[in-house]
């Protein structure tokens, strides 16, 4: 059995590499929006920002291997070009982000130096990590995200103890989807089944346990980290709710952030914020980067710089986007979460279930659904390219930019009834 130290380091580990930029500036400003409906909107958000990425480290700890197997059993293509796709996306958007919230936040404030400046030096540093991947395990766990967690509860009780217990009016009509769909923004499901891979893999460096004990560890680690999770999101929401009053409304998520550091931690609140927005980053970055390069080099298994080019470009990239504000890589990654991300939850799901209720074909069902379903939700974030909404309100939970649910629930139903009725017949 694991022991409870090696629990501990690799729940520390996985909850470092899921909280990143998004996780930390997110939260407060729902929280803030939302006012006496916070719990609401906070139950959503843990619902695709804590409780599907957790199934998906599950799912990891069952299958053991890489992103490209929870795909399979759809069909090799599709999960390769899942596999790639997903990839992409993490290091083109969620990857350089962290360096564009390190800047406005960690170093615009204290030195007059360029975004893209920050961004060569900060993935000049991610890329060092990359390379002494065999040690990220313990650096992560062990060092970098006790510091985090410390700070964290150090804001929020600060902010606790310190604010009238009294919330304003909500500003958002749909807490409860507004909370899932913002959720999509922390990338964690995504993070799920990309950083999933680097802990199994960094499991396979160091240890040469059995594959039962394995999967002990990693979803024990998992609840410990999902759990942790939920209380800093919860916490970060609520603070956000009970400083309604102290903030214009049309604030933005950093500005609030900022805001509400200086006023729980006084005046070395900027060095305590940049220190934690410094750690959050860098460690989902390395998480990134790291798992893109495991991928590509269990792809091509025979090409020995595999490893070593695709941390180089995932870097290169990170510099290029890196160098642009916060709100513009928000906004751009929107259309391509809305498609992707539906697709990634109903794998992890479907990869948690007893194989007898996820064959091979249910599977193919509900994806192949999920994916006709999202397309409508990808076409309405478009903006000003989007079709008129009433082309798809037919379609239950369209309103919500949820459209996809009810028919992938359908479909896993009735694929399941088929097939079993194939069988007795």
């Amino acid at each position: 059995m694991p022991k409870t130290k090696e629990t501990l380091v690799t729940s520390f580990a996985l909850f470092s590499l899921f909280f990143g930029a998004g996780n930390l500036i997110l939260p407060p400003l729902l929280g803030f929006q939302t006012g006496n409906y916070w719990w609401l909107v906070a139950l959503g958000f843990a619902m695709s920002a804590v409780l599907v990425p957790i199934l998906g480290i599950f799912a990891h700890a069952k299958l053991q291997g890489t992103i490209y197997d929870f795909g399979k059993k759809v069909s090799p293509k599709f999960s390769l070009i899942y596999s790639l796709l997903i990839y992409a996306i993490s290091i083109s958007l969620p990857s350089p982000r962290t360096a564009s919230v390190t800047h406005e936040i960690a170093v615009q404030p204290f030195f007059d130096t360029s975004a893209l400046l920050t961004s060569i030096l900060y993935f000049s540093m991610v890329f060092i990590f990359v390379l002494n991947r065999s040690k990220i395990l313990d650096i992560l766990g062990k060092s970098l995200t006790p510091a985090i967690i410390l700070i964290l509860v150090f804001i929020i009780v600060a902010s606790l103890f310190t604010l009238d217990l009294n919330f304003g009016n909500t500003e958002i009509t749909s807490p409860f989807s507004d909370g899932v769909l913002e959720g999509y923004q922390t990338f964690d499901a995504i993070g799920a089944v990309v950083v999933g891979g680097v802990i199994i893999v960094s499991i396979n460096l160091k240890s040469k346990a059995s594959y039962k004990d394995k999967k002990v560890l990693v979803r024990n680690a998992g609840w410990l980290a999902g759990l942790s999770l939920f209380i800093i999101y919860t916490g970060l929401i609520l603070t956000g709710a009970l400083n309604h009053s102290n903030f214009e409304l049309n604030i933005s998520r950093i500005e609030l952030l900022t805001g509400i550091s200086k006023q729980s931690l006084g005046n070395n609140a900027n060095i305590f914020l940049s220190i934690l927005v410094s750690l959050a980053c860098f460690t989902t970055a390395v998480g990134i980067v790291t798992g893109t390069a495991d991928f590509i080099k269990d792809q091509l298994p025979k090409y020995n710089q595999a490893y070593l080019l695709t941390a180089i470009m995932g870097c290169l990239l990170g510099i290029v986007m890196g160098q642009f504000n916060v709100a513009y890589i928000i906004t751009v990654a929107f259309p391509a979460l809305m498609f992707i991300y539906p697709i990634t939850i109903i794998l992890i799901l479907l990869n948690v279930m007893p194989e007898k209720w996820a064959s091979p074909m249910v599977f193919k069902a509900v994806v192949i659904t999920t994916v006709i379903f999202s397309i409508p939700d990808f076409l309405g974030s478009l903006g000003n390219l989007a079709p008129k909404k009433e082309v798809f309100d037919w379609i239950p939970f369209s309103a919500y930019q949820l459209g996809w649910v009810l028919p992938a629930l359908l479909a896993f139903v009735i694929s399941n009834v088929v097939e079993k009725s194939e069988l007795v017949g």
